[in-house]
């Protein structure tokens, strides 16, 4: 049994299972048909899963990676027939992604050498960046830690109002300035305020923009240095946060905000409302980022720690 029937309970697997139910009637559809009347997993067969992955929105390069590994197997068994190849491509597809990290860190809880842990928000608008911030702040809170917002995208007013109206939901403090204000000046009030509140947690939103990578960059880069004025370390986690429902669209996000910031984890939302949650595999295989958060439901809940083993089997559990 993996970390959700251990530590969350019954309801969060449930909610996985769910939240992935549009992705996994897309996949298993597409695979079924690749696979009609044949007995046997040859080249003819190995064609027609590879069009399915892709038109599953698993990317062209992790489904080469996965055909090859089947390959590999069926060469190595000599015999694979049909009925083998769910069990094979759930094995295959699990060894393939990266563990999000150490066994430690699969709870909302907290490095205990790192106080407060300052997390650097970054994604386009309209990914669900701001939603995913407040229940990052809901999960962190539960767990018992002290939280504080920082509304450092200050160029959309909605921005700010909208971290505001979720700071009052989960009843934690925010720090924010007018709109039109430097975000590193607000980054920076916010560490500080972090320190003297004794924080264990801060979370700073940031604004998505993409047009202008050079500005996008410096903006970053001046966020960071100032938090490093308070926090030397800091910030401990840049956490890019994408929009599964937009495929392959999200794939390409992360290479770009890859390219101008060191992103050190992912939160894919918006899988529960979409049939293209095979886009998992193909960031967490292509970007070699470990994937953190997955969203799968609007309730503060439904925002999950991603566990490879956990997701391949809702992926491939069968329904009655």
């Amino acid at each position: 049994m993996g970390f959700f029937g251990k530590i969350f309970g019954s309801k969060e697997k449930q909610s996985l299972d769910q939240g992935l139910e549009k992705t996994k009637e897309n996949f298993f559809s597409k695979v079924t048909k690749a696979v009609a009347g044949r007995s046997k997993v040859d080249d003819e067969v190995l064609d027609d899963l590879e069009d399915a992955l892709i038109m599953s929105d698993v990317g062209v390069d992790t489904t080469l990676e996965i055909i090859k590994r089947i390959e590999k197997r069926a060469e190595k068994d000599k015999y694979v027939t049909t009925n083998d190849l769910n069990n094979l491509l759930k094995s295959e597809i699990e060894d393939m992604l990266v563990d999000a990290f150490d066994q430690t860190y699969k709870t909302f809880s907290l490095p205990a050498d790192k106080k407060p842990y300052v997390i650097l928000v970054v994604g386009v608008n309209g990914v669900g960046k701001t939603t995913t911030i407040g229940k990052l702040a809901y999960n962190y809170k539960r767990m018992g830690n002290n939280v504080l917002l920082g509304a450092a995208d200050t160029f959309r007013a909605a921005a700010v109002d909208q971290l505001t109206i979720w700071s009052e939901r989960v009843d934690v403090p925010i720090v924010k300035q007018d709109m039109g204000s430097d975000p590193a000046s607000v980054a920076y009030d916010t560490v500080l305020s972090a320190v003297s509140r004794k924080s264990d947690v801060v979370i700073i939103d940031t604004a998505g923009r993409l047009h202008n990578k050079v500005h996008l960059m410096d903006e970053l880069n001046k966020i960071k240095r100032v938090i490093q004025k308070v926090i030397p370390d800091a910030p401990h986690d840049v956490l890019l946060v994408l929009d599964g429902s937009t495929g392959q669209n999200a794939l390409e996000q992360a290479k770009q905000f890859s390219s101008v910031t060191d992103v050190s984890s992912l939160a894919i939302t918006k899988l529960d409302g979409t049939a293209k949650g095979g886009v998992v595999l193909a960031i967490a295989h292509q970007m070699m980022i470990p994937v953190k958060f997955i969203g799968v439901g609007e309730r503060m809940e439904d925002l999950l720690i991603f566990d490879k083993h956990e997701f391949v089997d809702s992926l491939f559990k069968q329904t009655s």
